[in-house]
């Protein structure tokens, strides 16, 4: 599951440097060109590739770089230089990774099973109480309307969904990828090799604080509120409150940076 460039020659993500793929291990040294000339957004878009590796299901690589701690120190460093006033989460992991693959599922995938009535072996079965695609936050528009505008936001910075595992545009980890490949285009002075133009800075300030306010703002604001409802969340609760926190930050600079308002476009 990546957000891919779409040129021929290349098929790696361009979310944060290496990006993530489905099983890969997060890269907590994933980071953008050494042309990087704004640090703080540089820094910003390694957050959210990282975050998207923190959210795939946690096979023997993901749980290692939680459990050992990298991901939570590569976190708070990029969090440190992002210039955004908010405190990094806690990503370190207690349970073993049969567990932490447990809890994920019940989160995200399966749900939950109780036995209502033990003589006749009755059971009540309930979805997973937090959803990581952005649609089933999005009550006032349809599925299609939500993947068909990220759809078009994908193809016009030159990406599209690539990997072995086919996801929904909506999907939280499309999206995180996508948030980092903004950041990079906005962060660094050219893009080489990507076959798009990075273009003038402040107009990718404009697409990165439209994408949050259409689309990625209502997904972590959905996943944290889903998240803090349920008890156990662990790790993954923790993220959400962080995310939610981060990009609302994120999106306040930008628009103190553009004179847009929060959530506004420029006048």
């Amino acid at each position: 599951m990546t957000v891919s460039e779409s040129t021929p020659e290349r098929d790696e993500t361009q979310s944060g440097g290496d990006g993530a793929r489905p099983g890969d291990d997060p890269r907590p040294d994933a980071g953008l060109p050494s042309d990087a000339i704004d640090e703080a957004t540089a820094a910003r878009g390694n957050v959210y590739a990282l975050a998207a590796a923190a959210f795939a299901e946690p096979s023997r690589g993901v749980y290692d770089e939680f459990a050992d701690g990298s991901l939570d120190e590569a976190v708070a460093t990029h969090v440190g230089e992002s210039g955004l006033d908010v405190d990094p989460p806690d990503l370190t992991v207690d349970d073993d990774r049969e567990t932490l693959a447990a809890r994920y599922n019940d989160l995200f995938v399966v749900g939950y099973s109780e036995v209502i009535d033990g003589t006749d072996g009755t059971v009540e079965n309930q979805g997973p109480p937090a959803s990581l695609y952005e649609s089933t936050y999005r009550s006032e528009v349809s599925w299609n309307d939500v993947n068909l505008d990220l759809a078009r936001a994908y193809e016009h910075f030159g990406c599209e969904i690539g990997g072995e595992e086919r996801r929904h545009h909506d999907h939280v980890r499309l999206e995180l990828e996508f948030a980092g490949y903004l950041c990079r285009l906005a962060a660094a002075d050219s893009a080489p090799d990507s076959g798009v133009d990075p273009g003038d800075p402040a107009n990718l300030d404009r697409a990165r604080l439209d994408f949050h306010d259409r689309h990625f703002s209502v997904l972590a604001s959905g996943l944290r509120a889903a998240l803090d409802e349920e008890p156990g969340t662990s790790v993954y609760g923790r993220l959400a409150r962080f995310l939610d926190a981060f990009v609302a930050a994120d999106v306040d600079d930008l628009a103190d940076r553009l004179d847009a308002g929060v959530g506004g476009a420029s006048s």
